[in-house]
């Protein structure tokens, strides 16, 4: 008898390499999506597809969750953006008493993860790899009002500490497009984080590791175009040890648990600043299974007691993501 798994936000950019893998492997898949299925290809490629409430109401979407897992006995749940994942952590004493497994690391990693200054404050003591210092806009604000901003350097970064997919991001030019932004976001000051702007390249670390077995493996990527969010459509794979090894240090501090990735920022070769943990695939997930290792397999590895893959040798190359057209057929 075949497994069953719950794939959520099956409209995104990582839902075509983990449903077809999962496919691949054997599984019943099933899908949900916030977006009715003749919006969303995948909704045809899954074996049975849902529309899910938003994940922001976590009551409704928890619930969601629950009768999908009882109708269709489902095995594995693994979600796919950052929302999912926070609505699941309460959910998870449920999940256990129903034989469902969270494919996602523990609370505690998630709740450093996804907070960008508690995770740079946490890493940073440590020495692992070079992280960017950073403060709360309201630390700011009761720091430099007097001086209106003009001795600060810039340019700046502001966002979101729980931000994601680069939402409420805005880069601040000079000490006038201080002010305006303090204006904007004042009632909103003790969650943002002021960083100063890093320069450079985006590289995604995409990293899988398995507590029990004490193995991590990572594939790395150079970004060259991007959509606004975040999302790499032009890659350069390429292995560097000291970069992997750094991975693995982070990875083994957070207690990592399955795949997530990492980004920095590369301001020249070998000098890489870590911008954030995201505790779930990449957007690109697909270009390190093209790239030759199987992250979304190896991710489930990580919950049902199996030993990951042996990592082979992955040659540098470039990889590239197109856009396809599709017709979908009304109640799908």
């Amino acid at each position: 008898m075949s497994r069953t798994i719950l794939v959520t936000a099956v409209g995104s950019f990582s839902a075509a390499a983990v449903v077809g893998n999962y496919k691949k492997e054997g599984f019943r898949v099933i899908g949900c999506d916030i977006y009715p299925a003749e919006w969303i290809v995948a909704s045809g490629e899954v074996d049975r597809f849902y529309q899910a409430p938003p994940a922001v109401d976590p009551q409704r979407f928890q619930a969601f969750l629950e009768r999908v897992c009882r109708e269709e006995q489902v095995d594995y749940v693994v979600p796919l953006t950052d929302v999912e994942v926070d609505a699941m952590q309460k959910w998870r004493q449920q999940a256990e008493a129903m034989g469902v497994t969270l494919c996602i690391s523990g609370e505690n990693t998630i709740r450093l993860c996804r907070n960008k200054q508690k995770l740079e404050h946490f890493l940073t003591p440590l020495g692992l790899c070079r992280t960017i210092p950073g403060q709360s806009l309201a630390e700011v604000m009761e720091e430099e009002e007097d001086t209106g901003y003009e001795l600060m350097k810039y340019p700046l970064i502001l966002k979101p500490f729980l931000g994601r997919s680069s939402q409420g991001l805005m880069r601040i030019a000079d000490a006038r497009q201080m002010r305006q932004a303090t204006e904007w976001n004042r009632a909103m000051a003790d969650s943002y984080l002021v960083q100063p702007e890093i320069s450079g390249t985006v590289v995604t670390a995409d990293v899988v590791r398995n507590p029990e077995s004490g193995q991590t493996v990572s594939v790395s990527r150079r970004e060259l175009l991007r959509t606004p969010n975040g999302a790499g459509t032009s890659v350069q794979v390429f292995t560097d040890e000291r970069l992997a090894r750094q991975c693995e240090a982070i990875a083994g501090a957070l207690d990592i648990r399955g795949c997530v990735n990492f980004e920095f920022v590369e301001r020249s070769e070998g000098d890489w600043h870590l911008l954030e943990c995201n505790p779930r695939f990449s957007g690109g997930v697909a270009f390190s299974c093209m790239a030759g290792y199987d992250m979304v397999g190896n991710h489930l590895r990580c919950f049902d007691g199996r030993k990951l893959e042996e990592r082979k040798e992955i040659p540098c190359q470039y990889l590239v993501k197109r856009y396809q057209e599709y017709r979908m057929e009304k109640g799908i």
